[in-house]
């Protein structure tokens, strides 16, 4: 097998998939579409399907369009069609933009620990990844950062907010400043905002910026707060030059007829949808209460999900849970486990096992510090 040298001895990317009763593992959205929304994905795919022998519209112009409303509504910016651009899960956006301005000695700078998926994005479009860590308490030291981007001149730059898996927001005076150190040297910085509908009251978005930086690129995601992780949608905001880049690496009708009629859907039940986002953001912050009231560790989130710890041995917590039918994620920093947000049957399945794993191992749990 001719292989790639930089690719002897890598795996594919992905979380465990095992079938247990309590699923917490990939940060979905437990609720599934209503009736009312599966009626109408029904019908806009049955009005698609006559038409199959046709290839899709590769511009996604009506998904474009929806989207640029959905952000009006709901977000209270304002852009056109062409600042939008839409692809297979913000994973794909993410590649195509990689594609389109990395390359052989370009590089990435991000905030460790975050995405998991960033060197990958790299490594296959042959782009160095670089990290500067973050504070003790996951948040960016904003000095530290401006530092890096002024020395090492990234040509992407990698904000996430909520990040991913610590659920830290960034405040928009944090993300102006690394904009404007990016900015000296023509260099983009991408706010990956795949969870930011499940952000708390009063904290800004990354949009908000957008007609003051033409180097701001945000991303985002259906997968989470629209319960779409099985369509697969996500998209870009950002300078119509920079969605005219990532048009030319786009691979031809990378957007399926049938994919971008049953977005368009989910965006049209908009209302109902965040309505689940509200339960699950209660959910959330009810579950770093219990965890700090038990002397757990349990960083503040403004995502769908809670990193808590700290564990001595992480695993064997994990492999605890797993084996009472509750799977959580091994991920981020060597003593933390990550658990995403589900119902609060699913919640309470999660409590239940994990004060039992934790005193069947005789392990004692004092400020945040968890021993055996």
């Amino acid at each position: 097998m001719p292989l790639r040298a930089d690719l002897l001895g890598e795996v594919p990317y992905g979380a465990p998939q095992i079938d247990v009763p309590v699923r917490l593992n990939v940060n979905e959205n437990p609720y599934p579409p209503s009736a009312g929304l599966i009626a109408d994905i029904a019908a806009a795919v049955a009005v698609a399907a006559a038409q199959l022998n046709r290839y899709p519209d590769r511009e996604a112009s009506q998904l474009r369009a929806d989207l640029v409303g959905y952000l009006q509504a709901y977000e209270n910016v304002e852009v056109d069609p062409g600042q939008v651009w839409a692809a297979n899960g913000s994973n794909e956006v993410m590649h195509q933009l990689l594609l389109a301005v990395g390359g052989p000695g370009r590089s990435v700078l991000g905030f460790a620990p975050t995405y998991s998926m960033y060197p990958q994005y790299c490594r296959d479009t042959f782009t160095t990844y670089e990290t500067v860590d973050r504070n003790a308490d996951f948040t960016l030291d904003v000095d530290r950062a401006v530092s890096a981007v002024r020395k090492r001149r990234p040509v992407v730059t990698l904000l996430t907010s909520p990040n991913n898996p610590t659920g830290t927001a960034l405040p928009p005076t944090a993300a102006q400043a690394v904009l404007d150190a990016a900015a000296d040297h023509g260099g983009l910085v991408v706010v990956d905002e795949a969870y930011a509908e499940f952000r708390r009251p009063g904290t800004s978005s990354a949009l908000e910026l957008l007609d003051s930086n033409a180097n701001l690129v945000v991303t985002r995601t259906m997968s989470k707060a629209f319960a779409y992780a099985g369509a697969r949608v996500g998209y870009l905001v950002a300078d119509t030059a920079i969605v005219d880049a990532v048009r030319i690496v786009r691979l031809p009708y990378h957007l399926s007829a049938i994919t971008q009629v049953v977005a368009s859907a989910a965006l049209a039940h908009a209302v109902e949808l965040l309505a689940q986002v509200d339960t699950l953001r209660i959910e959330r912050d009810a579950t770093v209460d219990w965890l700090r009231a038990r002397g757990f560790s349990a960083a503040d989130s403004d995502a769908n999900f809670v990193l808590f710890g700290e564990f001595g041995d992480r695993h064997a917590i994990w492999q605890g849970l797993l084996d009472r039918g509750v799977l959580v994620r091994e991920s981020g920093p060597a003593s933390w486990l990550r658990v995403s947000i589900g119902t609060a049957a699913e919640m309470g399945a999660f409590k239940k096992a994990l004060l039992e794993v934790t005193a069947t191992a005789g392990i004692v749990v004092s400020r945040g510090k968890v021993e055996a």
